[in-house]
Parts: C-alpha cells; sequence; structure tokens
C-alpha cells in the first residue's frame, strides 16, 4: 500500500502515474454552481454518463426510425439478440458462465422472481436472515414473500446484527446459524451495505450457510463494478443488482440476474414464466406450451427495451478494456487515502463507519458525523462536492476509480477540515 501524505502535491503525483486516469475523459462530469465540474462522489446511487451513450441511443432511435419492428431482426446489432450481447460482458464482472446471467427487469422485480423460485418455505425451514439495515426495498420483498406464504415475519425474518462495533463479522454469522438451527431456508444479503459500507465476506458466508443447508442468495446493487465477485466459483444460488450505480447503465437500466447452473435442470423448483423466456429459435412461434430456454435466461418474462440498454452497452465497452483487479488496485487506492486524510483532521465530530479493513469495503466511505452533520453536508454542497446524506448522521461518499481523482479526495477532506476545525 502507497505510504500516503497530506498534501496537494502528493495528490497530484498520485494522479499523474494514475493508470485509469484518461477514462475520466470518457465521462461526462456535472458541472457546480459556478459552471466547473463538480466533485462526482454519487457513483453509488448514479454512475456518470459514458460520452458515447448518445451515439449508442442515437443507433436504437436510427434502427427503430429505419426498421419499425424489423429492427428486431434486420438491425447491424438485432434487438432480438441486443441483450444476448451484452452478457458475456457482464458474466465477466459477476465471475460467472455467461449462461448463468441475464440482463432484464428492475431490480426488485427479479429479486421477487428470485424469490419464487428459492424461498420455498416448509414447516420446519422457513426462516430468511438479512442484515441490519438492509436496504428497505429487500426487507419489503422478503417480508411480502413471507405473508405470500402466510407465514409471519415477525417470526420468520432473522437480522444479523454485529456482537461489537458495527462490523458484521463471520464469527457472528456463524454464531447466528448455530442458535436458528435448521430453521433457516434462505440468506439475502447486500454484497455491500448500501448504509455502512461493509462488504461482507462473500464466499466465506455462502459455504458457511451451505453447511446448514441454506439457500444463498445476494443483492448486488452496491458491489457489482465495484468489488471483484466470482458467483460461479463461490457457488451463489442466485443473486440480482441493478446496472445504473458503479456500472454507469444510467438511470432506470435493466436490472440482472444470476442463477448458478446446478439449477438448471433441478426438477420442480417453480418460476413464473412469460414469452420471452422462450428458446430463441422458438420464441415467435407462439405455442401454448413454454420451450424455456436453459439457463438464467429461463427466468425472462417480457420483452425488454433496446432504449435502456444501450446506455449499459456504452459502459460495458470500457469495463471490457479494464479488469476488475485494476479497478479494484486504485479503489483501494482512492478509499485508502480518503480514509488517511479523514484520521488527519483529529476531530470528535465525525467517525469512518465503514470497517477499516480494505477488504471490508468497496468504493464507499460512511462517514458518521456526531453533530451538526446536516450543516457538513450542506458546507460540502455548496463547495461543488457531490456525496449523499442518510438520515439520521451519516454521509456517503464514493470515489469511483473510473472517473474520481486523488486531487479530489484530497480537495473533500480539506474542506471537511475546514467545516469541522473552524
Amino acid at each position: 500500500m502507497t505510504q500516503f501524505e497530506v498534501s496537494k502535491t502528493f495528490s497530484s503525483k498520485m494522479d499523474a502515474k494514475d493508470p485509469l486516469s484518461n477514462y475520466r475523459n470518457d465521462f461526462h462530469l456535472p458541472k457546480d454552481v459556478k459552471g466547473k465540474p463538480a466533485t462526482y462522489f454519487l457513483g453509488n446511487s448514479l454512475g456518470l454518463q459514458p460520452k458515447t451513450t448518445r451515439a449508442h441511443l442515437e443507433k436504437i432511435l436510427k434502427d427503430w426510425e429505419t426498421w419499425g419492428v424489423e429492427a428486431y431482426t434486420k438491425a447491424d446489432a438485432p434487438w432480438i439478440t441486443y441483450g444476448d450481447s451484452l452478457q458475456s460482458s457482464m458474466a465477466k464482472i459477476v465471475g460467472a458462465k455467461t449462461s448463468e446471467v441475464v440482463l432484464m427487469n428492475a431490480l426488485s422485480v427479479n429479486l421477487h422472481l428470485m424469490l419464487v423460485s428459492f424461498y420455498q418455505p416448509t414447516k420446519n425451514r422457513y426462516k430468511v436472515i438479512i442484515e441490519e439495515k438492509t436496504f428497505p426495498s429487500d426487507e419489503y420483498a422478503i417480508k411480502s414473500q413471507m405473508r405470500f406464504h402466510h407465514i409471519d415475519p415477525a417470526n420468520a425474518l432473522v437480522k444479523a446484527t454485529p456482537e461489537r462495533g458495527t462490523t458484521i463479522t463471520l464469527g457472528d454469522f456463524k454464531a447466528l446459524f448455530e442458535e436458528t438451527g435448521d430453521s433457516v431456508a434462505l440468506i439475502l444479503l447486500g454484497g455491500v451495505n448500501y448504509y455502512s459500507g461493509q462488504a461482507f465476506k462473500l464466499k466465506e458466508i455462502a459455504n458457511l450457510a451451505h453447511e446448514h443447508g441454506v439457500i444463498v442468495g445476494y443483492d448486488l446493487a452496491h458491489a457489482v463494478g465495484n468489488i471483484p465477485l466470482k458467483l460461479h466459483d463461490w457457488k451463489v444460488d442466485f443473486a440480482v443488482w441493478c446496472t445504473y450505480k458503479y456500472l454507469n447503465g444510467g438511470p432506470g437500466g435493466p436490472g440482472g440476474c444470476f442463477v448458478h447452473e446446478t439449477h438448471f435442470s433441478e426438477q420442480g423448483r417453480p418460476r413464473f414464466e412469460g414469452w420471452w423466456g422462450n428458446k430463441l429459435q422458438s420464441r415467435f412461434l407462439m405455442e401454448p406450451e413454454i420451450d424455456a430456454s436453459i439457463g438464467a435466461a429461463g427466468w425472462q418474462i417480457s420483452g425488454f427495451s433496446p432504449l435502456l440498454l444501450a446506455p449499459l452497452d456504452a459502459s460495458l465497452k470500457m469495463f471490457d478494456q479494464v479488469t476488475p483487479q485494476r479497478l479494484r488496485e486504485k479503489s483501494l487506492q482512492l478509499t485508502g487515502y480518503l480514509e488517511f486524510l479523514l484520521d488527519q483532521i483529529g476531530t470528535d465530530q465525525f467517525t469512518i463507519l465503514t470497517p477499516r479493513d480494505p477488504d471490508q469495503r468497496g468504493c464507499q466511505l460512511s462517514i458518521q458525523t456526531h453533530q451538526k452533520g446536516n450543516a457538513l453536508f450542506e458546507h460540502l454542497t455548496k463547495a461543488g462536492i457531490y456525496c449523499d446524506w442518510r438520515e439520521p448522521d451519516v454521509i456517503r461518499v464514493a470515489p469511483t476509480p473510473f472517473y474520481n481523482t486523488f486531487t479530489e479526495v484530497y480537495r473533500f477532506a480539506e474542506i471537511v477540515k475546514v467545516a469541522c476545525c473552524h
């Protein structure tokens, strides 16, 4: 790890030797109130727009103009296989076989579809483990699925909490599995917790859950494009994610699903089905019985919008050029530098909520304020720093390797120092 220094000169030197620095020029940067490029630390909410996005969208519009519905088969990039053409790039990012990945719907819709298949409660196995302060939509989905099965969430929903501090450890999960015995049917975790920024030990948790006969599902909204993933090798049963955060796929971009290949030929696992889940060659035959695609594609229900896939296509072409490990290396440096600078401020007005262990975090640091947190956040906003406020007292900051710089991290810390120490 680099020996950090508190100086603008040091941050400039880090930027000068950054092998990914040129990618910043490939994104549109928002402007601050003075019309200058803002410091955008909000990739954990919505990634920035690649400059090639417009051309990709205009290509779809031109195909529509030229071909009408025939663009599904006659466009240079036929719409009928557009989603399929992106699966290989997506599979590399999540560490999966191409057949295990599909792009469809939105995240929470996909979560419900996965729960239909993988949450099959019995009289003895009906509980679900989630993490404390999971993203609310995940909790809503789980609770509504439980009620659908006539199960009271008050008796069936189990929250993993830290025994000490704010980090939920592997030991906490081990203790929870021992406590719940054989009553757990499913564990559903965020790969990176949206609030604390903790990146869970996904491989170890999957192994632990499977030792107890528990299905493993991950919500990777804050993990995909952020931390290295090996879903196939880890034998995760299913996963869902969005593409508009670190993947820069645009607002409302398509969701993604992973289903491990061990579940492709299972008999008796329920699944909601629709016509787009047919194999490509039989999709337009309109037969009364489905000829289901083999793989995750079989979980598709409806057709998709090429207009939503086009921005993701633009971004994935950049991910094809850079390995997840290279992005991770810069991410560790950026976040480590931010942590170092915040520690140097030496104030009791805030603490870093995110784990200190670099292996247990991604791009995001969550800063828990102890006094005047709203005032600090407003001060940052007026200074052209785009970050995120979460009630009641947390500022989330996400330096993203594709487009953020060490100089921006330094400037952020300097503004925090002035606001807290004067």
